[in-house]
């Protein structure tokens, strides 16, 4: 078991509740060009699915959708999964901060932490996955490190592009 409130030294992190899905919706819903590229855009039953969503052969236990606090301002969420696709590698399914704080530095601060909270606890890389074509999202996954691994997939609506960092 990990600890989620050591993902930031910077930010209140904690899991997240049915309680804050009209906040993790308010936060999501900004974010436009996201949905630009990742259809359909957000409802209050889609956050609700996706902080239950697992990829195969995971457990509840191993999934973290968390809220990132900066005091009781919701500031960023992601969906953490522990130990996936193997026992040294995390997956981040889902990695969004308000519209408020982009461009800022936040994003990258968030992730920086996480790596570095990551490598204590042994793990040796972080995987996850961008849209193709959403040049938001692959400049901010490179600049934070992580490169394509060769693999892409597809799903109904776009192909996502699976991108890891070794920590």
């Amino acid at each position: 078991m990990i600890d989620v409130s050591l993902f930031s030294d910077r930010y209140s992190v904690r899991q997240t509740t049915s309680d804050d899905i009209g906040e993790i919706f308010d936060l999501c819903r900004k974010n436009e060009l996201y949905y630009k590229y990742c259809s359909p855009f957000v409802t209050k039953q889609s956050v609700a699915d996706g902080m239950k969503a697992l990829p195969p052969k995971k457990k509840a236990c191993d999934k973290y959708y968390l809220g990132y606090f900066d005091g009781d301002k919701l500031i960023a969420v992601m969906d953490f999964i522990m130990a996936y696709p193997d026992e040294k590698t995390a997956f981040i399914g889902f990695f969004m901060t308000d519209v408020s704080v982009q461009g800022k530095g936040v994003g990258s601060g968030i992730i920086s932490d996480l790596c570095s909270y990551l490598k204590t606890c042994g793990l040796t890389g972080v995987r996850l996955g961008w849209v193709k074509g959403n040049p938001q999202a692959e400049n901010f996954w490179r600049k934070n490190g992580f490169t394509e691994t060769g693999i892409t997939y597809n799903t109904d609506n776009y192909t996502v592009v699976v991108a890891q960092r070794e920590l």
